[in-house]
């Protein structure tokens, strides 16, 4: 399983946001490329980026720090969420060397678009679920829907999805621990292996997600997103995940 440092850009800096509030945002640094350093130094094995202004924007907006960052460390797996609305969204990010690319809204109000996205590069598509009490949010969590979390990850079943990252709005950078029988029901439900993410806090979260690491079918949890927690010190890195590679020893 692994544990996924998250740089999350709002105004070209790097930020943590209070339960996905534009408004209610700590910024960490002002230079994110640095801060990717940062995280590959300590062991990071991918790193997750949120453009949070191409999030409401609809389209990317601080594309120019992604791409310096995929061109800095080239060997550091990246994956993209935030205004990913189109094909030719896809392909940039993809040429520009990053490694995966997050669809969030467009998954929910056009789900045929992940389709059309999966054949076009297979292997390189994840679906972004941001819910609360269950329920799939979109615009960057400005607008909650009526579809459940778990009803859509079985619809993306055959279009070849990589994995879903599944984010819990309501625990989300609140340092309150994760919604682990909300992520681990998913898990458990889903044919796509899920990434978990929001309210890490502490290190026995991630050993509680760990319990339910992907398995021999591909199914379970095979990563977990941690923000907040690891920039303020609650969480080092390095042992965070050497209890996830010690677990699968």
């Amino acid at each position: 399983m692994l544990v996924i440092p998250a740089i999350d850009l709002k105004d070209g800096q790097c930020v943590r946001l209070r339960q996905g509030r534009m408004q209610d945002s700590t910024v960490f640094s002002d230079d994110p490329v640095n801060m990717a350093g940062i995280w590959q130094a300590k062991g990071a094995r991918r790193l997750h980026i949120v453009d949070l202004n191409g999030a409401f924007a609809g389209t990317p907006v601080n594309a120019e720090i992604v791409t310096a960052i995929a061109a800095r460390y080239p060997a550091l797996p990246i994956q993209i969420g935030g205004g990913i609305r189109s094909l030719e969204n896809i392909e940039f990010y993809l040429s520009a060397g990053v490694k995966f690319v997050i669809i969030g809204t467009l998954a929910v109000k056009q789900p045929e678009f992940v389709c059309e996205a999966c054949a076009a590069f297979p292997g390189q598509v994840i679906v972004g679920l941001d819910a609360i009490d269950g329920l799939v949010a979109t615009d960057g969590w400005a607008a909650v829907s009526e579809i459940t979390a778990v009803s859509l990850v079985k619809k993306f079943a055959d279009y070849g999805v990589e994995a879903i990252v599944y984010t819990d709005i309501a625990r989300d950078g609140m340092m309150k621990g994760v919604n682990l029988k909300a992520t681990i029901e998913l898990a458990q439900e889903s044919p796509i292996p899920i990434i978990a993410s929001g309210g890490i806090s502490k290190l026995a979260d991630i050993a509680a997600l760990r319990e339910s690491a992907v398995t021999e079918t591909g199914a379970g949890i095979m990563g977990v997103i941690t923000g907040r927690a690891i920039y303020e010190g609650m969480i080092d890195l390095a042992q965070a995940q050497q209890l996830c590679d010690e677990a699968g020893a």
